[in-house]
């Protein structure tokens, strides 16, 4: 049985273990179980808006964090690079140790990874990458996230109308995934993309509205929807369930939301691609705790019981990532996983989201976790 019910306990002694173990490393003392005692690391978040931050990725680096010995502190920039700019400056002033960043603007947020490694503090760049060789890389493999959508659409429409609805402009995750799904596409040569788009701020509002307009373009003639992600999803389903299409074209999301997996139980969301964010937290909060320590980016590992879910191209240890500018930086890549009506079970079963959640308004019968 997999060991996943750590998400909701206390890490276990095996990650203060992992603390202990590493020899080198310098700021935490006397080394031993209690290495990162006293360690401070502060989170930059771009926002909070989506659900995922909240629910799982901050709790997580918390835990690994305070398992170490360690504090966190947290910043909200609310969507503004400005003031993302200036939370991190908050940070480096109230003593952090090592920065998490969930960078707002890849490009905008390089001044203050300059400010922070001039200042000797290590950088994670947490989820969304940040072109610089100084901000470890710590995230899913994006572009096999882009792939599994497409292939799970295509499977099942494999010529028509598609309409694609992408991330921010600025947040080098929406390229990734639209590079991965490239190929499943060019393997079907029937497929026509009519409508393309980024969306600022991956916001749902944004989504409905480009999905409105899709629709209206082409005569409600949408055969599949590949929306990047589970929030953009909630307003292409709105836009489809207005024109009777709800249930019908089937949409692609990531991120394991709790209404895009009540979606797919409801036949109305193919896939939401689900990234364990619990995963991802609890490596991040490691990581930046050997950072702090002193040890090199080179050198940085995995956590040992989330082995599994390292992607294999990429290994347990650091690997060099080269990025669209043609830099090569250090980084920790974990794998996805589909969840679909055939699997959607796993995530119930994982604790990452209820069966009354998943099941709300499902027909008896129709789905075989909810009865």
């Amino acid at each position: 049985m997999r060991r996943r019910l750590w998400v909701f306990l206390a890490l276990s002694a095996v990650l203060l273990a992992a603390c202990g173990d590493d020899g080198g490393g310098g700021g935490g003392g006397d080394g031993g179980a209690t290495g990162g005692e006293g360690l401070i690391v502060g989170i930059s978040w771009n926002n909070y808006a989506q659900p995922r931050w909240a629910k799982a990725d901050g709790p997580a680096i918390i835990e690994a964090v305070e398992a170490a010995g360690g504090s966190v502190i947290e910043t909200d920039a609310n969507d503004s690079s400005e003031q993302q700019l200036a939370d991190v400056d908050s940070l480096i002033a109230q003593g952090a140790d090592a920065l998490i960043i969930l960078a707002k603007d890849a490009a905008a947020i390089l001044p203050a990874v300059q400010k922070a490694t001039e200042a000797g503090i290590p950088v994670i760049g947490y989820d969304r990458l940040i072109e610089d060789t100084n901000a470890f890389y710590i995230t899913f493999n994006n572009e096999q996230v882009g792939t599994i959508m497409a292939e799970e659409v295509t499977a099942v429409v494999p010529e028509g109308n598609y309409a694609i609805v992408k991330g921010h402009s600025a947040d080098p995750n929406a390229d990734f995934l639209r590079g991965g799904m490239q190929p499943a596409l060019d393997a079907h040569p029937g497929i026509t993309i009519v409508c393309e788009d980024y969306n600022d701020d991956w916001a749902t509002e944004n989504a409905r509205a480009m999905m409105d307009a899709c629709l209206a373009a082409n005569n409600n003639e949408i055969d599949a929807v590949i929306s990047e992600n589970d929030s953009m999803a909630t307003g292409v389903v709105a836009a489809l369930d207005a024109v009777g299409l709800a249930g019908t074209v089937p949409v692609t999301g990531q991120d394991g939301d709790d209404p895009a997996l009540n979606r797919v139980a409801l036949g109305t969301q193919l896939v939401s691609v689900w990234k364990d964010a619990f995963a991802l937290g609890q490596t991040a909060g490691e990581v930046a705790v050997q950072l702090a320590e002193g040890v090199a980016l080179a050198d940085v590992t995995a956590p040992d019981d989330l082995q599994d879910h390292v992607a294999p191209e990429a290994g347990v240890d650091a690997q060099l990532f080269t990025t669209p500018g043609g830099l090569d930086v250090y980084s920790i890549v974990l794998k996805p996983t589909p969840i679909t009506l055939d699997n959607i079970n796993l995530v119930v079963d994982l604790g990452w989201v209820t069966q009354d959640i998943v099941c709300a308004g499902v027909s008896a019968g129709t789905v075989e976790i909810c009865g």
